[in-house]
């Protein structure tokens, strides 16, 4: 029988724009969300973390397909920052997916088809403001108002970081994504590639995200926000283990 939901080839794409918000949590409310083969990302042994990215897509396609092949489209990710332990020793830092939505109904089957993401297709509606922000709302709530992009801003009140050093290291992307399979305990990892990643942080100005509520994941802690533009990126073949406890 043919898996297909391994990421079976390379695909490339272009980020016209990637908007990502970090919230901090208690460890606790966010071990039970990933599978025995990952543990949490944490910082100051406290805090966990969720990332919701909003990214503008541009002409994704299989990897060496001319550009005409590739589609736009709008993807909210919302992704738990984890670690995992690879079958040569190594220690990986990644991201473990929670949901996906799109706003295009291609895009929920296809990565319905050949990935693990969990794929939703609702429509987003997102929008350049006028004194150079982000405006991004969802068909199921999520509403996100950022100004624009300011280095040198503050920290989001009650920020688990001191600088923006320290919070640039829950920004995203991380180098790797993983899923799961439980029955057969194989660990399915896929690596991201960029030729150039720039964030610059950006002050929210206000933000509705249901998804916490829905998940029964109480009073997240907005961490850093940060935007990047313009941004060649490759998401490499899937390469599977086994997972040994």
């Amino acid at each position: 029988m043919i898996t297909l939901n391994r990421h079976p080839f390379p695909v490339q794409a272009r980020f016209e724009k990637s908007l990502v918000m970090s919230f901090a949590m208690p460890k606790a409310a966010l071990a039970a969300r990933i599978p025995e083969c990952l543990e949490l990302d944490t910082f100051a042994e406290k805090y966990a973390f969720v990332a919701v990215a909003m990214v503008k897509t541009q002409k994704l396609r299989p990897k060496g397909f001319p550009e005409v092949f590739g589609r736009d489209f709008t993807l909210i990710g919302y992704r738990i920052f984890v670690r995992y332990r690879g079958a040569d020793g190594r220690r990986l830092r990644g991201l473990y997916i929670l949901r996906s939505e799109t706003d295009r109904r291609a895009m929920k089957l296809l990565g319905g088809i050949f990935t693990q993401y969990r794929y939703h297709c609702l429509p987003i509606d997102w929008r350049s403001r006028p004194d150079g922000g982000e405006s991004i709302r969802s068909g199921e709530g999520l509403h996100v108002e950022s100004l624009a992009p300011q280095e040198g801003s503050s920290l989001p009140e009650g920020s688990p970081f001191s600088d923006w050093k320290a919070a640039r290291r829950f920004a995203g992307p991380m180098p790797y994504t993983f899923s799961y399979n439980a029955p057969t305990k194989e660990v399915i990892i896929v690596e991201g590639v960029r030729s150039s990643w720039t964030p610059v942080p950006v002050p929210i100005e206000q933000w509705q995200i249901p998804f916490f509520e829905q998940r029964g994941l109480e009073s997240p802690i907005l961490a850093n926000a940060f935007l990047v533009t313009d941004v060649p990126y490759e998401w490499r073949k899937g390469r599977t283990e086994q997972w040994k406890e």
